[in-house]
């Protein structure tokens, strides 16, 4: 029996730097033996299945794969889809959110360093909100993420060890794991 998985890259396709083609991706991931691989938006997400939980160093060897086939290096960050789906439920700002564009979550490459934000949770961010979760931290920005001073902290406490997706393309990968799974 097989289980589906999402698999997120940092900084793809932003800009111009960090281009990977959605096809070369979903190549690089069935190198590796997963199925049934499906991009999300062309944004660096991916849902697949594996017949067996991916082991420890398989963000790595995702990562390994995806520089042999582009040349380009970009941190993967697993999670299951029970994990993806509790994320979504367990979502701390519902009905304040007016614009999901604007709401974000933070994926943490390694869920123990959730403790690193645990202060800068606690502060006041107003007009924003920052609230850490299971290997995630939720970020309302409803300035834009580019001007959110929660968001830079963010990036000086963590660097390459967060990737963020808005509350859009979160839904949209939900979907794509509920279609697959």
């Amino acid at each position: 029996m097989s289980a589906t998985y999402v698999g997120l890259l940092r900084g793809i396709n932003v800009g111009k730097a960090k281009r990977v083609a959605m096809a070369d991706l979903r190549a690089a991931i069935e190198s590796l033996g997963y199925g049934d691989v499906r991009t999300v938006l062309n944004s660096g997400n991916a849902v697949f299945t594996a017949t067996r939980p991916p082991g420890r160093g398989a963000a790595e060897a995702l990562q390994q794969a995806l520089l042999d086939r582009t040349g380009v290096s970009s941190r993967f960050f697993l999670r299951s889809a029970a994990v993806l789906e509790a994320i979504v439920a367990a979502d701390p700002a519902g009905r304040r959110v007016t614009d999901p564009s604007r709401y974000f979550v933070g994926f943490l490459y390694e869920p123990a360093t959730a403790k690193a934000l645990t202060a800068l949770a606690a502060r006041s961010w107003a007009p924003e909100l920052m609230a850490v979760g299971d290997g995630v931290v939720y970020l309302w920005c409803p300035s834009g993420l580019t001007e959110s001073p929660a968001a830079e902290a963010i990036g000086r406490a963590l660097g390459d060890a967060v990737t963020i997706r808005n509350w859009s393309t979160v839904q949209k990968i939900g979907e794509a794991v509920s279609r697959g799974s």
